[in-house]
């Protein structure tokens, strides 16, 4: 994909779920992320980034570094109050609330697509 927005779409896990998804591509909404909230329906795509935190977070998740072509580097957890190093070659990092990727069949080596627009299922929300 080419240039990225601010906004909503579909994460596409080959062989596992479609998931809705909130895309943060500007300075302002990769900052703030998800920070102030209690939880997350579907996930969060921060991009451009190669490394997050969880400094000030009120529970644990999933990330998910991702290439340039979308293909999954790694898959940590990190807890609050945590600092995810970055990773060489990551342009995008993927957030999730703690076990949802494991649930998605997101791992190391599959390649994910991003269909951005109003997201097929419900949007992401707050919890």
């Amino acid at each position: 994909m080419g240039r990225w927005r601010d906004g909503t779409g579909t994460l596409r896990v080959p062989g596992g779920a479609d998931v809705p998804l909130e895309i943060a591509a500007s300075y302002r909404a990769r900052s703030r992320g998800l920070l102030g909230r209690d939880g997350l329906t579907g996930a969060i795509l921060l991009t451009p980034a190669s490394g997050v935190h969880t400094f000030r977070m009120r529970f644990a998740i999933d990330v998910a570094y991702l290439d340039r072509r979308m293909t999954v580097l790694t898959v940590t957890t990190l807890r609050p109050g945590r600092l995810g190093l970055p990773r060489a070659f990551s342009r995008h990092v993927l957030e999730a609330e703690a076990g949802a990727m494991e649930g998605w069949g997101l791992r190391r080596g599959v390649r994910v697509a991003v269909d951005p627009g109003p997201s097929s299922a419900p949007p992401p929300s707050v919890r």
